[in-house]
């Protein structure tokens, strides 16, 4: 039996990947698919070779070196043996582009689900993406033309989480599965997914959410807490809820997010937020010098202007956030209007459910 090589390197992949199997073992049960990934790949069907955790930040990354280069070798030698019909890599492109150079060389098709971001950086890539991606399926609006005007055949297919929001509960629905009140004002927070962001994040997003308190007797607070991490109750003094970020803003009122796909869900379940960061100064220090663009919150990447207020690095001050996040809990007030606007236009922009199953009918076209 023929395969397919499902490459992922981290949770968002895990999961992007899973979907992507489901509709393509529909498609095409006559393929064996085998990668990378985590556990939830592996529930929809795929044998994996390695079971992988990201990293971020490039001091992370540098300690994981050998441990790629290992499953490289291992990854290339299955290529060349004769019985790989398609390579699909997903994100993590200073592994991936590995991969798919070796597919290249072997006369494997490649196809590349979220290719890396090089509309923020290091744009120079595209040219070594540009040797040896067959097809792209980009999830960014702007994506496409960027690619294709680089030499690279890109697609843009949806964002895949538009395909979670099809079952997202209204806020009434919400709020009772959260064991929230109907009435109450909620601030939701989201302080990461990785260990190095809670240790950085999570001291800070717990003060803006005491401040508010203050300010708005009554207001109740909701911690998500990402499934790679685990957060001391004693630490936090908050409603925590796991797995269901879309659940959390569509109860909340206002959210305040760690940058990352969490500020398109806001977009999505139509939630008024700010949007924070803060990193290791060496990392930072690396970033400033090779980031080429002027937001680092999706949502305003993908809106081209800063729907939401963004506060990186030592301009993440719990006061002042909190004095952003303020005029958002009012049903009148300009800036909440303002920004409920800017959320509807990157909606729009974000395209249609499906992406999973356009990706899986690329795969099969390539994998004849």
């Amino acid at each position: 039996m023929r395969e397919v090589l499902i490459l992922a390197g981290e949770a968002s992949g895990d999961l992007h990947g899973a979907a992507l199997a489901e509709q393509l073992h529909a498609l095409r049960p006559d393929l064996a698919l085998t990668g990378t990934g985590g556990g939830r790949m592996r529930s929809a069907g795929v044998t994996l070779l390695e079971q992988l955790d990201g990293v971020v930040g490039f001091v992370a990354l540098l300690k994981h070196v050998p441990a790629h280069f290992r499953l490289l070798r291992r990854i290339r030698a299955r290529i060349e043996g004769g019985n790989v019909a398609l390579v699909v890599l997903i994100d993590y492109g200073f592994f991936n582009l590995k991969v798919g150079a070796a597919a290249k060389v072997a006369g494997v098709p490649v196809l590349y689900f979220i290719t890396p971001q090089v509309w923020a950086s290091r744009a120079g890539r595209m040219k070594s993406m540009a040797r040896v991606i067959t097809k792209a399926a980009v999830i960014l609006p702007f994506e496409e033309a960027l690619l294709r005007a680089n030499g690279i055949e890109a697609t843009f297919v949806g964002h895949p989480l538009l395909d979670r929001a099809v079952a997202m509960p209204d806020r009434a629905e919400a709020r009772r599965r959260l064991g929230i009140p109907a009435g109450a004002e909620v601030l939701a927070l989201f302080p990461g997914s990785r260990a190095g962001e809670i240790k950085r994040l999570l001291d800070d997003f717990l003060a803006v959410g005491r401040e508010l308190e203050r300010r708005r007797p009554g207001l109740h607070v909701v911690v998500s807490v990402a499934p790679s991490v685990q957060l001391d109750p004693a630490r936090v003094p908050y409603q925590m809820v796991g797995s269901a970020s879309l659940d959390i803003l569509r109860a909340a009122d206002v959210a305040l997010c760690k940058s990352g796909t969490t500020t398109l869900e806001a977009a999505v379940a139509d939630c008024p937020c700010a949007i924070v960061y803060r990193t290791g100064s060496v990392d930072y220090a690396i970033a400033k010098r090779i980031v080429k663009i002027p937001y680092i919150g999706l949502l305003n990447i993908v809106a081209g202007r800063e729907v939401a207020r963004e506060f990186v690095q030592q301009a993440f001050e719990p006061m002042r956030v909190a004095d952003a996040l303020a005029p958002l809990f009012d049903p009148q007030s300009a800036e909440r209007r303002a920004m409920l606007a800017g959320l509807a236009d990157v909606r729009a922009r974000l395209g249609e459910p499906g992406a999973a199953a356009r990706v899986a009918a690329m795969a099969s076209e390539l994998a004849r």
